[in-house]
């Protein structure tokens, strides 16, 4: 079997979140420099291997204020802690279309394992002759199990924050 590398198009992925505010709504936010590697036998994705990052001060959920925030010691600690870091233990084939990707999550210093769910949505040839692969992946993951605790009561002693952040990313690889 052949190894294959993929790298990931940053200009065709997107590596997005949603967290509950006030409880009765979403704030959506994404980080916009991210970078993965990944690699493959042949063509088979149930083999990958896969390291993501993203660069925590690339965080925009279209709000500089709430932007700048996140980037403090409340929440992300960019500072100290510039990058999250996606490490892939092992992937299950669902179906030839599904996988349940598991692995790591280290972030503001803590590695935590995670499953989240692929869908896969082909692959193909583009305009200039590259071979390219894309995929949904979607999850949850509970922002306190790695430190982000902020919170603060509202008025009608609800929380702000929900501790549940869902992902929602495309991702697009370009063969190498």
């Amino acid at each position: 079997m052949a190894k294959i590398k993929w790298a990931l198009d940053p200009t065709h992925s997107e590596l997005g979140f949603k967290i509950r505010h006030l409880m009765i709504s979403n704030v959506s936010g994404s980080f916009r420099d991210i970078k993965a590697a990944v690699e493959t036998e042949d063509l088979d994705f149930g083999t990958a291997q896969i390291q993501l990052t993203a660069a925590m001060d690339s965080i925009f959920t279209n709000n500089e204020q709430r932007d700048n925030h996140l980037r403090n010691s409340d929440f992300f600690e960019v500072e100290k802690y510039p990058e999250l870091l996606f490490e892939s233990t092992r992937i299950e084939k669902v179906d030839d279309e599904t996988f349940a990707l598991h692995g790591d999550i280290t972030l503001k210093g803590q590695r935590k394992p995670v499953k989240l769910n692929v869908e896969f949505n082909g692959i193909t040839k583009d305009p200039w002759g590259g071979e390219r692969a894309g995929f949904q992946v979607t999850g949850k993951l509970n922002r306190t199990d790695w430190g982000v605790n902020f919170n603060a009561v509202a008025e009608t002693g609800g929380l702000m924050l929900g501790e549940e952040v869902k992902i929602n990313s495309e991702i697009q690889l370009v063969r190498q």
